[in-house]
């Protein structure tokens, strides 16, 4: 799992972009994830996600981001 420490370009206070505020928030409270898509865009990459109940059976939401943080997170990248 990524660390918390994950560094947001867009925001020069180094606060987090809140598409990845609300994926750790659900994280936090139990919830699993689930990357239902990717698309490449000319600025860069759009996933959308899944959010499902903690015992991954019920999908509970759906949204999309391009968010660089929330990508590079949602990718396994973030150190």
């Amino acid at each position: 799992m990524p660390a918390d420490n994950t560094e947001n370009t867009e925001n020069p206070d180094n606060t987090e972009h809140p598409d990845l505020q609300r994926l750790r928030r659900w994280e936090e409270s139990g919830g699993t994830w689930a990357v239902a898509a990717r698309r490449a865009t000319p600025s860069g990459e759009t996933v959308t996600l899944a959010l499902m109940t903690c015992d991954g059976g019920e999908e509970m939401d759906v949204f999309s981001s391009s968010d660089p943080g929330l990508v590079e997170y949602v990718s396994g990248d973030a150190d």
